[in-house]
């Protein structure tokens, strides 16, 4: 099915409408249309959107990325290094405490960095750097370092490094928690919460924010709502209807064609919350066939043409668009043009063709899921799926819901086990900021993000790019990565594309970031 035959089946206005929603005591609540289903409320566990839209909201940070490149403090005062850069000791501001209205203790820091280093792929790295952590007392702890690490509060401050409770912490990072008592500004109602339906979060009256205006992840996190409710609503047109008549008041994805009509609808605004444009990358699963084998890897970017991938997500709206794309978000210093060549010349079916036969490929599946809930993902699925029938590979296209890729993408095992070939998905800009943060660009095999690549001298250079102390050297170690990622191709970089927001006219003070941010926003 076509884009365009896609949204013929999806009428520009539905007539069906959302129930209304429940009013919180003496205020409307906000109410939010996620971009999927919430299936697990873990962001340690899964590097879901998702997960993260909820953590946000629930979760506090040690330091928080300002958007302007700066790493600032959040939930600590401040902290002192000591003279070889080897001792940081961080200080707890006053006031902080959790949902249960237990304070916050250096112990469930330390404990929740050790957690989120054991899963994350920056603080992965980071660990490395760490001898040890250790609380002093109730306020302060330290990070003794085995070696200088430039990069530690960029870890704290913009990888998603929440803290939780030592006693939930202590789970271990390849299990699930269930308990999603944090220290933010929203507690989750987790007893009103239905997957595939809705989520509430009610205002955490004992939550201090800082006294400075909201920047990014950084900033005074002040709740101006009692209660925000997401409705899960997979239609796009269900979800603009509801939208257009004040069934609700945030949808955080709407369909890129119906973003001019929501535009113009009386009482609504679309609004793009993050300049650096969002990832859309297919994942490839290095370890079963066929993209365990190089040679097939190299053939489909051959024949890509990113330019599709951009048709197939904003159709019309050029200025959605941000092709060719390399690697790290053109907002971020990082960005380069090292190898695009591969991108920028003419695309060659029929080298990729003869590549695929030099492979020695058998005929495996090409096995691609699909997810049926979020509608530009699912069109990128139909064209990566034309792609590789067109270099001559065996395709097998399955559609599912969004939690289900998100739950099937974690196995390790072979297809006709219930492992997997190929999804496609989006990466934040800042999460594509560096070589440290993106996700996929590891090369440390069943260790790593989804995909699981091999490639020792990735890491070598990763590591480089960790250590160098100066944006110079660290800009020029990006470049070498990048040219070394189109030799390799160990995922495939689709497009860039800007994707708006919409929301309710009354819905004013939306703070920029690359997730929907629930502080700061009121209702005028």
């Amino acid at each position: 099915m076509r884009r365009r035959d896609l949204l013929k089946a999806v009428p520009a206005v539905a007539t069906a409408s959302l129930a209304a929603p429940a009013l919180a005591q003496g205020q409307r609540p906000l109410r939010f249309i996620p971009q999927a289903n919430l299936t697990s409320i873990d962001p340690i566990w899964t590097t879901a959107v998702i997960t993260y839209n909820h953590a946000y909201a629930v979760y506090d940070t040690l330091y928080g990325y300002d958007g302007a490149g700066n790493i600032k403090p959040q939930m600590v005062a401040g902290h002192t290094i000591s003279n070889d850069n080897l001792t940081w000791t961080f200080t707890l501001r006053d006031g902080l405490k959790f949902h249960d209205n237990e304070p916050v203790l250096s112990r469930d820091c330390a404990q929740s960095i050790r957690r989120w280093g054991s899963r994350d792929s920056f603080g992965q790295h980071l660990m490395r750097y760490i001898n040890e952590i250790t609380p002093l007392d109730d306020k302060r702890f330290e990070v003794r370092l085995k070696r200088p690490c430039p990069q530690l509060l960029f870890g704290f401050g913009g990888r998603q490094s929440f803290i939780m409770p030592e006693r939930i912490a202590q789970r271990p990072g390849t299990e699930q928690i269930t308990d999603a008592t944090g220290s933010g500004p929203f507690r989750f109602l987790k007893d009103e919460w239905v997957s595939g339906a809705r989520a509430a979060y009610a205002r955490f009256d004992g939550y201090v924010p800082r006294q400075e205006p909201p920047a990014f992840f950084a900033g005074g996190k002040v709740a101006k709502f009692e209660r925000i409710e997401w409705t899960i609503q997979p239609d796009p047109a269900t979800a603009a209807a509801a939208l257009q008549k004040g069934e609700t008041d945030w949808l955080e994805q709407p369909l890129i064609d119906l973003c001019p009509m929501l535009a113009k609808s009386p009482g609504v605004y679309t609004k793009i919350i993050d300049p650096g444009g969002w990832l859309m990358f297919m994942v490839l699963n290095n370890l079963n066939p066929p993209f365990d084998n190089p040679k097939v890897r190299q053939a489909v970017l051959m024949a890509l043409d990113q330019q599709t991938f951009a048709d197939a997500g904003v159709g019309d709206q050029k200025n959605l668009e941000i092709i060719p794309t390399g690697l790290f978000a053109p907002t971020m210093p990082m960005s380069n043009t090292a190898g695009m060549e591969a991108l920028t010349k003419p695309r060659d079916i029929a080298g990729a063709k003869k590549l695929i036969a030099e492979s020695g490929y058998k005929g495996e599946p090409a096995m691609i899921m699909s997810p049926s809930d979020q509608p530009v993902l699912a069109q990128m699925s139909q064209v990566a799926a034309e792609l590789f029938k067109s270099i001559g590979l065996n395709v097998d296209l399955q559609s599912m819901d969004w939690g289900s890729v998100v739950t099937r993408r974690a196995s390790q095992k072979p297809l006709d086990q219930g492992g997997w070939g190929a999804f496609i998905t989006v990466m934040s800009p800042l999460t594509a900021a560096n070589p440290g943060s993106m996700l996929p660009l590891r090369g440390n095999g069943t260790k790593g993000w989804f995909g699981w690549p091999t490639d020792p001298q990735l890491e070598e250079m990763r590591e480089a790019w960790f250590d160098a102390p100066t944006l110079a050297e660290q800009k020029a170690i990006a470049e070498k990565i990048q040219a070394h990622y189109f030799e390799r191709v160990p995922f495939l970089l689709l497009c860039r594309m800007q994707q708006p927001m919409a929301f309710r006219s009354d819905i004013v003070d939306v703070v920029n970031a690359s997730f929907p941010m629930f502080w700061g926003v009121r209702r005028a």
